[in-house]
């Protein structure tokens, strides 16, 4: 496939799309045949792009396969978006959702504010110590207004950041039970040594955390807090955006998926690199959340615990969805998301480096 390129999974930092970039006719036919598209984002899970509407109004279109997202699944995050701008989180509102054949398309407002991490990997450092502390404290404002938010877990779908297999007395069997309502899945984990690998890397960091789980309380969260969904005015952000993963999980489940993806240069290790751990920024994004929502004993005695883990139920989740979404399947990116992720991200965690920083995040 050609087109524009986006970010890839393994070693090429851009690589063709899995999906046609959104066209002139797709614009057209939701907007009307003035609309023109100014930029398309190189993120590659969906095809998404800004466009100036015949009005002159800048607006954000994204197209997703029904088999990823159909109305009804869109519909799960528009009610958790909705509930947060109510409450005075500034969120982009949904102008529009259509569904057209194999793909739903979505319109949303552009949203206040810089998109000063528009070319940035999602697994970067924060620019500064102040926009980690910023986004810590939006973070928080974000959990205090989605209390009360009452929706059920979503169920299982291809992407999303749940909090089931590791919330668990037996992630084994969590896991076992998830394969089951996700068939390509569980034939990719049958030709894998999962169990043993899961064993040796997750179920320790699990047994420390387990005996937190009873005490936090659920809580519908973004589950993809990072410097690239957010808008920014100055060092401080402006705007929310991108809610594919949210879901009812944990505040604490947020912080640690917050500080997983800023904490790291993964990209610098995925190259052979330093992993550049950033101290000062995950001690600045806490001493920001904790200014307006103070962590309990148990949530800060399970944070680093649960470190480690937050994003393993999320790879198998992309597992699926290279194996039963993308046209023809993609076994190389499926390889790559266990191999690399769900494995590789644990092990990072259980060496050196890792253990000073979650020593770090226990001496807190």
């Amino acid at each position: 496939m050609t087109g524009d390129r986006v970010f890839g999974m393994g070693s090429d930092p851009l690589v063709d799309p899995d999906w046609p970039p959104l066209s002139a006719a797709e614009v057209g036919a939701l907007l009307g045949g003035d609309a023109v598209i100014e930029w398309r984002s190189p993120r590659p899970l969906s095809a998404t792009a800004r466009v100036r509407t015949g009005d002159g109004e800048p607006v954000i279109v994204k197209r997703l396969p029904c088999t990823l997202r159909d109305a009804a699944a869109l519909g799960e995050e528009h009610g958790f978006m909705n509930h947060l701008r109510e409450r005075g989180i500034p969120v982009p509102e949904v102008l529009r959702t259509r569904e057209t054949g194999e793909f739903v398309y979505e319109v949303q407002e552009l949203g206040s504010g810089e998109d000063l991490y528009r070319g940035a990997f999602s697994w970067s450092p924060y620019l500064s110590r102040a926009q980690a502390e910023a986004a810590g404290r939006m973070l928080a404002q974000s959990h205090l207004a989605a209390t009360g938010y009452d929706a059920p877990p979503r169920p299982p779908r291809p992407l999303l950041a749940s909090f089931t297999v590791f919330a668990s007395l037996d992630p084994i069997g969590a896991i076992e039970r998830l394969a089951a309502t996700r068939p390509d899945l569980g034939i990719f984990l049958t030709s894998q040594r999962w169990r043993a690998d899961v064993e040796r890397l997750q179920l320790p960091f699990h047994a420390r955390l387990y005996p937190w789980l009873d005490e936090l309380e659920p809580l519908w969260t973004h589950n993809d807090w990072h410097g690239t969904n957010l808008l920014w005015t100055g060092e401080t952000p402006s705007t929310v955006i991108d809610f594919g993963l949210c879901d009812r999980t944990t505040a604490v489940h947020d912080i640690a998926i917050a500080l997983e993806r800023s904490a790291v240069d993964w990209i610098s290790l995925r190259d052979g690199g330093p992993a550049h751990v950033q101290f000062e920024q995950v001690e600045a994004f806490l001493t920001g959340y904790e200014s307006l929502r103070p962590l309990s004993v148990i949530e800060s005695l399970a944070l680093p615990e649960l470190v480690p883990l937050v994003h393993a139920e999320y790879e198998l989740s992309e597992i699926d969805y290279f194996l039963s979404v993308v046209p023809g399947g993609n076994p190389d990116n499926a390889e790559i998301a266990y191999r690399d992720y769900f494995l590789g991200h644990t092990a990072w965690w259980a060496g050196a480096d890792g253990d000073a920083l979650l020593s770090a995040l226990r001496a807190r």
